[in-house]
């Protein structure tokens, strides 16, 4: 009865349409209203409170502004001819909206997680789901989209891989989940008997994909099945495989298998614009639901880390920064540690990847400027191009550190695909470089125990050299970038021009010989050629993918930024902690143990302090200087950081109200 009371409430909303509401958004059910901070004030902005619920909407698939999401044609219409979805989402706004900045501040949810915050500055911050192959949660933003069928009915087929990967040393698991990036949906088989469904193992593999030889299971030794509670054959799931030997540690498995019902993805791109949009400029929904921000908003920001900096990148390349009324969505973005594109606009798509073997995302375009790809065979493109044709480019801020070089193929990104020239940035980008970070970048100050807890998956401690400090003043710098015309420091970020770039080798990257340091060949995360099938549109990250696994067909040349003495990286915007040393800070670590030992462990950075002493240093032959020659005393460490903090400061990439933390 629910149901069908909220079908005819849903067409009640589509008969009583009006052009007070955008043709996008239909309703918005806010389920909880709630004050935040417990009705403490934030700065001068006051209390805040948080409201909660969920956006019906609908996309028109014959309007040139949607024809670009991938299956969006097969997927079922309602009366009107339109696409549904339902996005949850959460806005954060002052109690009194005159203290507002009149900013809406769009922040984009990596794999359903992240929450609207209140903001000393007023602005009004919003999240909402757009990645519909997340498993709700009663904290997490998810959104809803369709199935694709084929045009008469029948489920759409295609092929899929999945990977398990690195069993923890001497164990043995029964049964693993065919999605096992964290808690999202995998695709189902199209039935579980599947004779020609193929389980292989290898024992070694390299990151640019050299594996030793393939190891079949016999099918009549696995299933799509749970064994959690009966023991082999299990009981049949489609969502996982039971190996009646276990699957074991030094081992990774990839399956193939043939999937059906891929989910319409792309539809969380045209979401996220028609909910930006509504909260923007909309005064109603159709059914007379106020737009609790109506009138406050004039203009629009996106921020987003990793997956979520990838989104935006991907959102803005593939037009969506343009509504379906041909007005910007976003004024200002900031993307941020990304150097991808987010591989969602493609059938049987899996947006939760990493940045790992077979995992679509760095293939085509991932430079602002237009760039001819010819090792690529790709045609000249840039992610600026479909908005410069519309003119509804938004502001660009991006930053991002020494992680995103080592884990994440940032390379192209500066260099394109050769590396063989500095790529100019258009004139509304700013690119701004953390040297000697880890991916998000570190705590900030330094252990005094910097042995590696017992269970790091990683050879090095942690890496503490912070961005958080720098990012939120770049994020104050792109607002006043988009509502006073107040331009943003230049960009400093390393560059070929200037020597900063170099090959991945211990001798061009000038690594000093530290004690301790375990640099090898296999740390680097290359960038890889993949042949995807025709079917698979490169440049724009679409299409359909018909060669699974991909085969490859090499790497392209990967550069990173080169050290000092210390071994620490010297382009970009430094942090304090990193203009007064401690030690080295590295973007790149290592595996400890198992399949993976050697090579780069996650996206995580390392640390080495340096020795406290001279004769603590000689005695381990430490090449770097210690902290008695380096500093002195302990009030001079104290000037030095002191001086930094107030140059940083002076340079807008500190806030004065965070020099005090530093100093």
């Amino acid at each position: 009865m629910k149901m069908i009371r909220a079908r005819g409430l849903l067409a009640a909303a589509l008969a009583l349409w009006s052009t007070a509401a955008g043709a996008e958004v239909v309703r918005i059910d806010i389920t909880s209203r709630e004050p935040m901070n417990n009705g403490q004030a934030v700065g001068s902005a006051g209390p805040f409170e948080i409201l909660r619920g969920k956006v019906y909407g609908e996309i028109d698939p014959l309007d040139p502004h949607n024809r670009i999401i991938q299956d969006l044609g097969l997927a079922p219409r309602n009366a009107r001819g339109r696409v549904e979805y339902v996005a949850t989402f959460a806005l954060a706004k002052p109690v009194d909206m005159a203290k507002s900045a009149r900013v809406l501040l769009y922040q984009v949810v990596n794999r359903g997680n992240g929450q609207a915050v209140a903001s000393p500055e007023g602005y009004v911050s919003l999240v909402s789901g757009w990645q519909g192959d997340v498993i709700p949660t009663p904290s997490n933003q998810t959104i809803v989209v369709p199935v694709a069928r084929q045009k008469d009915g029948s489920p759409i087929t295609g092929p899929v891989l999945s990977r398990f990967i690195d069993v923890p040393d001497g164990a043995t698991t029964a049964q693993v989940r065919l999605a096992s990036l964290g808690p999202l949906q995998p695709y189902p088989p199209v039935d579980l008997a599947q004779p020609q469904a193929a389980l292989t193992w290898h024992t070694s593999e390299t990151l640019d994909g050299v594996q030793d030889a393939s190891h079949a299971v016999a099918r009549a030794d696995w299933a799509f099945a749970d064994c959690t509670a009966a023991p082999w054959p299990g009981t049949p799931d489609p969502s996982r495989i039971c190996l009646k030997d276990g699957f074991r540690a030094g081992r990774i498995y990839e399956l193939v298998y043939t999937a059906r019902d891929p989910l319409v993805l792309g539809v969380g791109l045209a979401a996220t614009r028609d909910v930006v949009s509504f909260f923007r400029h909309a005064g109603k929904d159709a059914v007379g639901t106020p737009n609790p921000v109506a009138g406050a908003i004039d203009h629009a920001i996106s921020v987003g880390d990793s997956q979520s900096g990838n989104f935006i990148r991907t959102f803005i390349h593939l037009g969506f920064n343009q509504d379906e009324r041909d007005r910007i969505v976003w004024d200002g973005a900031f993307p941020r540690i990304a150097a991808r594109q987010t591989p969602m606009n493609l059938r049987f798509a899996l947006p939760g990847g990493a940045a790992g073997m077979y995992e679509p995302g760095s293939d085509g375009v991932v430079w602002w400027t237009r760039y001819q790809d010819e090792a690529r065979g790709l045609k000249a493109a840039g992610l600026l191009d479909r908005c410069t044709a519309t003119k509804t480019c938004p502001k660009v801020i991006e930053a991002f550190g020494s992680a995103e070089f080592w884990g994440l193929r940032m390379s192209p990104d500066l260099v394109g695909t050769d590396a063989g020239r500095d790529l100019p940035l258009p004139a509304n980008v700013r690119r701004y470089y953390y040297p000697g970070t880890t991916h998000g970048g570190g705590r900030g100050g330094f252990r005094v125990d910097v042995a590696s807890a017992p269970d790091s998956r990683c050879t090095l401690p942690e890496n503490p050299n912070p961005e958080a400090e720098q990012t939120r003043a770049l994020t104050r710098a792109l607002v006043e970038w988009v509502t006073k015309g107040t331009p943003p420091p230049a960009s400093r970020y390393p560059t070929l021009a200037s020597g900063d770039l170099v090959p991945a080798t211990r001798a061009a990257i000038g690594l000093p010989d530290i004690p301790g340091l375990p640099f090898n060949d296999r740390i680097l995360n290359p960038v890889v050629r993949y042949d995807f099938g025709a079917g698979f549109d490169a440049v724009d990250l679409s299409g359909v993918m018909s060669v699974v696994p991909p085969r490859i067909l090499g790497v392209v040349p990967t550069l990173v930024p080169r050290v000092n003495e210390d071994g620490n990286e010297t382009a970009g915007v430094p942090s304090v902690q990193m203009q007064a040393p401690l030690g080295t800070y590295l973007g790149w670590n290592t595996v400890r143990s198992g399949f993976f030992a050697g090579q780069g462990c996650g996206f995580q950075g390392g640390w080495i302090p340096f020795a406290k002493t001279k004769a603590e240093r000689l005695a381990s032959h430490d090449p770097r200087l210690s902290l008695e020659e380096r500093y002195g005393t302990h009030e001079d460490y104290v000037a030095r950081v002191k001086r930094a903090t107030e140059q940083a400061v002076g340079d807008r990439f500190l806030l004065a109200e965070d020099a005090d933390g530093c100093a």
